[in-house]
């Protein structure tokens, strides 16, 4: 049974859980109008779906610790995802990393990292959760969506200058 941990000193080590590839198969494609967002989506043709990989970030627990919560999803005692909540000025605790293993993906990980990820909000007087999901990142975005996120942004310059440049990113919002 998959357990959901604040990791502590004594696991430390697992902040740095390493990324591992996922595909990119369409784009979310949001608009807003009437102060409503909305989204519709494209699928890439087989020829253009890719697979990309995260650099790893390199955690430091003892200097990030006070203003960070780790989470981590633990197999036993086997750490096989990683949730990184930052605090941020406004009352949104940041999720700025979200991962789960390639092997334990589609069983719901995502869903008990989240769920810790908007305990630890309400634990630290935060009116919910915001992240950023990049718009070619179909899997992430409708993850999001699905979990209950709204749409809550788009910044499509953020990339400009980048070897990413045909990319955007869409901010999700989720209220505790």
């Amino acid at each position: 049974m998959i357990q959901i941990r604040v990791i502590d000193e004594e696991r430390k080590q697992d902040v740095n859980l390493p990324n591992e590839p996922f595909r990119l198969f369409g784009r979310m494609i949001p608009s807003y109008m009437n102060e409503q967002w909305s989204y519709t989506t494209e699928r890439f043709p087989p020829e253009e779906v890719t697979e990309m990989c995260f650099p790893d970030c390199p955690y430091d627990f003892d200097a990030e610790r006070e203003h960070t919560v780790f989470l981590g999803a633990y197999d036993a005692e086997r750490c096989i995802g990683l949730a990184v909540l930052r605090d941020d000025m406004f009352r949104y605790l940041y999720l700025d990393d979200l991962k789960v293993n390639a092997a334990y993906r589609g069983q719901g990980v995502g869903r008990l990292l989240l769920d810790g990820a908007k305990q630890a909000a309400q634990e630290r007087g935060c009116r919910g959760v915001y992240t950023i999901g990049q718009d070619n990142n179909l899997a992430a975005c409708l993850f999001y969506l699905r979990y209950g996120f709204k749409i809550g942004g788009f910044d499509n310059r953020i990339y400009r200058g980048t070897s990413q440049e045909n990319k955007a990113n869409i901010l999700f919002y989720i209220d505790c």
